[in-house]
């Protein structure tokens, strides 16, 4: 079965010399960003996972080497086949990337990506398209409250209690994150086709349920479909009517 996953990254700021407060440019950077923890789930797993920089005896020493984690996360992107995050195209994933050669891993192998903002984009016009807003506005649940920018200096620092707020802060975005996959998803018509990676030829292509109801024909100028729903995701799938009569029979 295709791996899913879902995750989200968290970073440290850089820190830099300035010669004032308001729209300064950066003389020097003194530390540039690193990623202090990240959350993550499987798709067939019940569990949220956070993985931090205070995890690994490294921290004890060099608490702003990344290494650990990095590899952590590079694992798990190169054993997933579809990886699922909020901007995690233009953020998420780039980031990753940049630490990944950082650190001299190498690329990950290949997995597709589904980005819920750009889906939230695509096909709705919402007030915003936050993650948190998403949530709240779907009816799914909120992002948990991050104590502003003290959470992320205290964890630089070694507060354990930051620490604690940021990990239950990164497990509730990436719980929040499923919902609204979820929600969004049987209007991803561009999601990977689990068929394909699953080696499957009648199942759901979304969610990979074989559980397939008929709504009917879609005709186009040289082919006729049966078009499918899938009860489970309800998202649409259609199948070429001459193929569809030698299929098992569905309700």
């Amino acid at each position: 079965m295709a791996k899913v996953l879902f995750f989200d990254i968290e970073t440290a700021p850089n820190l830099s010399y300035v010669w004032g407060q308001w729209q300064q440019d950066v003389i020097q950077h003194v530390t540039e960003w690193y990623i202090i923890c990240f959350s993550y789930k499987w798709e067939d797993q019940k569990s949220t996972k956070v993985v931090s920089l205070d995890d690994f005896d490294l921290y004890k020493t060099e608490p702003e080497n990344d290494f650990d984690v990095v590899h952590k996360l590079w694992q798990l992107l190169d054993e997933a086949d579809i990886v699922i995050g909020h901007n995690s195209d233009a953020f998420d994933i780039k980031k990753a990337n940049a630490r990944f050669v950082f650190h001299n891993f190498g690329p990950p192998s290949h997995y597709q990506t589904v980005d819920t903002l750009k889906l939230a984009r695509r096909h709705f016009k919402f007030n915003s398209n936050r993650l948190g807003h998403l949530g709240e506005h779907l009816g799914l649940g909120a992002k948990e409250v991050t104590g502003g920018f003290q959470t992320w200096e205290g964890c630089m620092k070694g507060d354990p209690k930051a620490w604690k707020l940021m990990k239950k802060y990164a497990k509730q975005d990436v719980d929040l994150l499923v919902d609204v996959y979820e929600r969004l998803r049987p209007w991803a018509t561009n999601h990977p086709n689990k068929n394909v990676i699953d080696g499957t030829s009648y199942a759901c292509p979304t969610c990979g349920s074989n559980k397939l109801q008929k709504r009917g024909k879609r005709r186009t100028r040289t082919m006729v479909y049966q078009t499918l729903q899938c009860t489970r995701c309800r998202s649409y799938c259609r199948e070429r009517l001459a193929l569809a009569q030698d299929r098992p029979e569905v309700v």
